[in-house]
This record gives structure tokens, C-alpha cells and sequence, in this order.
């Protein structure tokens, strides 16, 4: 999470248009906590039942995580883009999440 945060002004023109959402399974006072510590400028979500994760098919089938997908949603609420897995440790990832937030900005709705 550590790499969103650092190209956040890059890859989400500051969060012009643009809202990321990190969802996992861990407590929402944890995650509040740890993202506060790290001065994380996105949101976080807690999906402790898996709920989310079973309705957009990201949970792990034999365990009780989730993995790793990026969805990014241009303005109109369509998802333009999905990274599934998305590798956070590879540097081509981040330019292909760029591109895809960058191009889904330009399709602004009517």
C-alpha cells in the first residue's frame, strides 16, 4: 500500500476525479489506525465477512482472504479497468494503473 501512497499525486492526479478505496479483511479500528500512522491520502474499507469479496468474486476459494484486484471506475460508476491479480512489486503495474486511471478520467459523462 506503501507504493499508492507514495505515486498517489502521479497515478490519481491527487485524487482529482478519483477515489481509491483499499478494501481487505482486516478490523476497520485497525486499518484506521495503520493508515493514519502511514499518512495514507486514500480510503480503506473492512470487509470482515467477505461480503464484498464474494459479490465481485476476489476472495480466495479455500481461505478467508482476499486477493489483491484493482478496479478502476471512471466517472460514470462504469469499471473501465480491472488488475486481477494486481502485483503491487512490479513496476509495470503502476504504469498500467496510471494509464487506465488516466484514460478513464477522459471518459467524463455528459
Amino acid at each position: 500500500m506503501e507504493a499508492y501512497r507514495d505515486q498517489y499525486a502521479t497515478l490519481f492526479k491527487n485524487g482529482q476525479g478519483v477515489a481509491v478505496i483499499g478494501i481487505s479483511t482486516d478490523d476497520d479500528t485497525v486499518q484506521f489506525n495503520w493508515a493514519r500512522d502511514a499518512h495514507f491520502p486514500v480510503y480503506f474499507a473492512s470487509d470482515p465477512d467477505i461480503k464484498v469479496g464474494k459479490l465481485y468474486d476476489v476472495k480466495y476459494p479455500l481461505i478467508n482472504y482476499e486477493k489483491r484486484v484493482v478496479f478502476v471506475i471512471d466517472p460514470s460508476g462504469k469499471i473501465t479497468h480491472v488488475m486481477d491479480p494486481f502485483k503491487e512489486l512490479v513496476a509495470d503495474s503502476y504504469t498500467e494503473l496510471g494509464d487506465a486511471v488516466t484514460k478513464a478520467g477522459a471518459n467524463k459523462p455528459e
